[in-house]
């Protein structure tokens, strides 16, 4: 695999799609650039034809076919052009399309297999129906090259003008292009039925990259507390905005004894008069100093002498107690960087630097839709009904995560409930939904996303509790955090993802997870990844609760943190955790 290059065609005008960015659409968890770009993530050197993406990583090279849109063999072409100037040219070329959502690592080293075997100028993959993907295949370098350069244009030529006369199909799974809505629709159900269940990990990273952001709005930054800085926030003003004092003591000019004067600067007061040589003036902490200012010196430096001067105490140090204008910034500077969260902090700088207004992406404003023909908040409960023990703390819960809760309303258990609740969900950003999830006779969630044809991203958790979770986002924009009935299973769920959904919605830089060692790790350990209540023994490890019950949270009584324990963990082992809202 060290002498392969990959291209990856990912342009084109999509018109049977109404022009959409068609290897961004994302099936499966993944957009279809990416399936592509795993693919041939062993490949030597990748380049992706087609308009830049930021968001790719450095290695990865980027050009665009000229003009933009002018069909395959025109962005193979410009592949190969942006590949030329590359050290150690590799003597075979992938090339497949960025349209296929359940292409493989696997069926790409398939046809590298072929190729080396058959020693064919071309492999192509072929379809179920044995029809030949010519986006699909492995080139020889110099074949590739001659054919291209047998063209008098790559412009607007199918890729069959491409294909030499030594060549090999190889059937292969997976290489259903997506070219229509349609498509793309069936091939969400079938990567639903199909899905891999995600690690914790893996669906965080799966929401920060695919999920669709809130728009850009400007707004008092003083209103906006649990938004996103979707702009650096430079500073209007400087901090200080002039010279002041920074401790109280003595404004001073000169080396000294000093001539005290009888006026006194104070904080927000009127400027003292310029000192001459040999003179001092009272100053307090935060007063603007007067002209002819040497240093300021502290209270506890200095004596005032029976002679009226004041003079500085022996085996003090020397210091300059001042703190001078943009000492801390100047105007124009940063002081927060787009995707800083708008906490209680940033709201204190934004007023240090006279920022008033900010660009921001939310705060992400939720509906917790409680399920259940069982569950009841309030009044006397009936035969077979259970109290709503959840509900009244996630508002809490989703705040202590930077999640506005716009309202709380309970759902029925019938077939067309959640239809009405996805119409009606244009004010606001998130809707977490509690039961449903799984695949009883009640349980209508999945079937009703699917109705909607929501992008589902996460369809289910390699975790213990917590695995029927599934998140999806709608197509008029709100997302979709659908958590399992199971009251421990839903807050340990919920307090696992909601950080990642809110950073994917606001584009909010992700946080550092907090680790620590897991004293009894291999007690808790299983074939799965678990999370399970904690806390914190004498030594700063965590010691997890081995008897867990779900049904309820009194297993989260004077606990520290919900630990996140892998499969196969040991003692000692550091494992993340989660600290528990107070």
């Amino acid at each position: 695999m060290t002498t392969v290059d990959a291209i990856v065609l990912a342009g084109g005008r999509a018109s049977r799609m109404g022009g959409v960015d068609k290897p961004a659409i994302v099936v499966g968890g993944q957009s279809m650039l990416d399936a592509a770009l795993r693919a041939v993530a062993a490949c030597t050197r990748v380049v992706v034809v087609g308009p830049h993406r930021p968001e790719l990583p450095p290695e990865i090279l980027q050009t665009q076919e000229v003009p933009a849109g002018a069909g395959p063999v025109a962005a193979v072409a410009a592949g190969i052009g942006a590949l030329a100037g590359c050290e150690f040219p590799a003597g075979s070329i992938v090339v497949l399309a960025a349209d296929m959502p359940f292409l493989t690592a696997a069926a790409v080293d398939e046809l590298l297999v072929h190729a080396k075997e058959s020693g064919s100028d071309a492999v192509f993959a072929a379809d179920a129906a044995g029809r030949p993907q010519y986006l699909v295949g492995v080139w020889r370098r110099t074949a590739l090259l001659a054919a291209l350069r047998q063209l008098e244009s790559p412009v607007n030529r199918p890729m069959k003008a491409l294909v030499p006369v030594d060549t090999v199909t190889v059937q292969l799974s997976g290489v259903d292009d997506c070219d229509t809505p349609d498509d793309v629709q069936r091939a969400r159900v079938t990567a639903g039925r199909g899905a891999t269940p995600l690690t914790l990990d893996e669906a965080r990273d799966t929401l920060r990259r695919n999920i669709s952001r809130l728009p850009v709005r400007h707004a008092a930054v003083r209103t906006v507390k649990g938004a996103t800085l979707a702009e650096p926030m430079p500073a209007a003003d400087a901090l200080p905005r002039f010279d002041v004092s920074a401790m109280d003591g003595y404004a001073v000019s000169g080396t000294g004894p000093w001539q005290v004067r009888r006026d006194i600067g104070f904080a927000g007061g009127r400027r003292p008069v310029g000192l001459l040589d040999g003179e001092a003036v009272r100053i307090a902490t935060g007063a603007h100093v007067p002209d002819g200012t040497g240093s300021v010196v502290r209270d506890e430096f200095v004596t005032l002498g029976p002679d009226g001067l004041l003079h500085r105490l022996p085996d003090t140090p020397i210091r300059d107690d001042v703190r001078y204008r943009g000492e801390e910034w100047q105007p124009g500077d940063e002081v927060a960087p787009a995707g800083a969260p708008v906490t209680t902090a940033l709201i204190s700088v934004a007023a240090s630097a006279e920022v008033h207004t900010v660009a921001v992406r939310g705060p992400v404003r939720a509906r917790i839709v409680m399920t259940g023909d069982e569950i009841r908040s309030e009044g006397p409960l009936h035969a077979g009904q259970t109290r709503d023990s959840i509900g009244p703390v996630l508002p809490d819960l989703l705040t202590a995560s930077g999640v506005l809760t716009i309202d709380r309303v309970h759902l029925r258990d019938t077939a067309n409930a959640f239809d009405e609740v996805f119409a009606a969900a244009g004010d606001c950003d998130l809707l977490v939904i509690v039961g449903a999830t799984g695949g009883g006779a009640a349980d209508q969630l999945r079937a009703a996303l699917d109705r909607a044809q929501a992008r589902v991203l996460v369809n289910r958790l390699r975790l213990r509790p917590g695995g029927s979770t599934v998140v999806a986002q709608l197509a008029a924009g709100p997302a979709v955090l659908g958590l399992p009935g199971n009251p421990y299973a839903a807050v340990s769920t919920l307090l696992g993802l909601i950080g990642a959904l809110r950073d994917g919605l606001t584009g909010a830089t992700p946080a550092p997870a907090f680790r620590a060692p897991l004293a009894n790790a291999a007690e808790l350990a299983g074939p799965a990844p678990r999370i399970v209540p904690a806390r914190l023994g004498p030594a700063g490890e965590l010691i997890g609760d081995v008897r867990l019950r779900t049904a309820h949270l009194a297993n989260l009584l004077g606990r520290d943190a919900l630990a996140v324990v892998p499969a196969d963990a040991v003692d000692g082992q550091p494992v993340e955790f989660i600290p528990l809202p107070r």
